[in-house]
């Protein structure tokens, strides 16, 4: 008997929000990949609902998305002292034995498999049990750098003390789904509660503003992302929505790390997906030929770097710090696109500097009171 929570076909059409998140997924390993082949010696990817590995018009899943973005990236070759373990898990027997046979061709088709690549057995487990057997198969030592994919349907079977505890040593990173909008339909309706509390590690979505109410979904949003933070004690957390053909926010995906420059890296694959800078991506605007707002466009910035240092002497890297820290923007948006325009425009000066509206380190941009 199939033990799948949902009632689609073993492999099913791909929304547009799917592709959107995947291209999240493969913008970031493209940058993650490089990283740790040149500063490790083993890393990880766990996709712990990696579903069929192709959906039902041919097109990839997460699985080979995931492999090929590593065995096809132009610097793979420099990486043979860094082992990469990957490890795909599906529940449902059906999608499992597609998984694979997917498996199976792609590691066919990349005849002979490189040897610093370890493609696990695929798994075919609850994300309890095969979560419980990881963190066992330690035996008290700390995993590798890990990079964790874990994008169920729906809130059953997803505990934050366990996802806590499985990325709680250094270098561990989380991508993960949260079904906002089960959550925002029964957070107080007492009917769902006990999967609400493994889900959110505590009973605090019981005190959600009513439905209907503004306030409501910024709640229910704060929560998790605080729970996040707290239960796995990630320093940096960044929420990405996927809003349905409705109008709606169907679920986020939530980017967890310690690392500034990982957080960076994420912010700015967002940007790509989203240019407004909204982190959001629509289902109903997607193949449209849409003006989005330009990546360059900073005014916002600009504006807060101004407000938040007016009559300061700020070094470039804590400004650049605070930048990836506290606004949406990214590291890329602040010397070029942002300082750059300002000193040229008499906003702001600079000390240290050899040629103007140039921020290496050791200058420092002064903001006027």
């Amino acid at each position: 008997m199939p033990r799948r929570g949902d009632s689609l076909e073993t492999r099913w059409t791909r929304w547009p929000h799917t592709k959107a998140k995947h291209d999240l997924l493969v913008r970031y390993l493209g940058a993650w990949f490089p990283i740790m082949g040149r500063s490790v010696r083993k890393a990880i990817v766990l996709d712990a609902f990696a579903g069929p590995g192709r959906y039902d018009h041919g097109e990839e899943g997460s699985p080979i998305l995931v492999l090929n973005a590593l065995l096809e990236h132009k610097d793979f070759a420099n990486w043979s002292n860094c082992e990469f373990v990957l490890l795909f898990n599906e529940l449902d027997p059906e999608r499992f034995e597609s998984l694979e046979d997917v498996l199976g061709e792609l590691r066919t088709a990349n005849d002979p498999w490189p040897a610093n690549v370890r493609l696990l057995d695929p798994q075919n487990q609850s994300f309890d049990e095969l979560g419980r057997q990881m963190l066992d198969s330690l035996k008290g030592n700390n995993m590798a750098p890990t990079f964790a994919f874990i994008d169920p349907f729906g809130y059953k079977g997803l505990p934050l003390d366990l996802v806590a505890e499985l990325v709680s040593f250094p270098m561990c990173e989380l991508f993960i789904y949260f079904d906002f909008n089960s959550v925002n339909r029964f957070a107080t309706a007492n009917v769902v509660d006990k999967h609400f509390d493994r889900l959110f590690g505590t009973d605090e979505y019981r005190n959600a503003p009513p439905a209907g109410d503004p306030a409501r979904q910024q709640f229910l949003h704060d929560l998790y992302e605080r729970q996040l933070k707290q239960a796995a004690n990630f320093a940096h957390v960044r929420s990405f929505a996927m809003v349905k053909d409705t109008g709606h926010i169907g679920n986020y995906m939530f980017f967890c790390t310690r690392n500034r420059r990982a957080f960076d890296l994420m912010k700015g694959a967002m940007w790509k997906i989203d240019p407004s800078g909204e982190y959001r991506f629509e289902d109903s605007l997607a193949g449209q030929d849409v003006l989005f707002e330009d990546e360059n466009a900073t005014g916002p910035l600009r504006d807060h770097l101004l407000e938040n240092y007016a009559g300061k002497t700020v070094p470039i890297q804590q400004l650049v710090d605070h930048v990836i820290d506290e606004t949406p923007f990214h590291s890329g948006q602040v010397r070029r696109q942002t300082l750059a325009p300002m000193q040229r425009e008499g906003l702001i000066s600079a000390t240290g500097q050899q040629r103007k509206c140039t921020y290496p380190e050791g200058v420092s941009v002064v903001f006027p009171a």
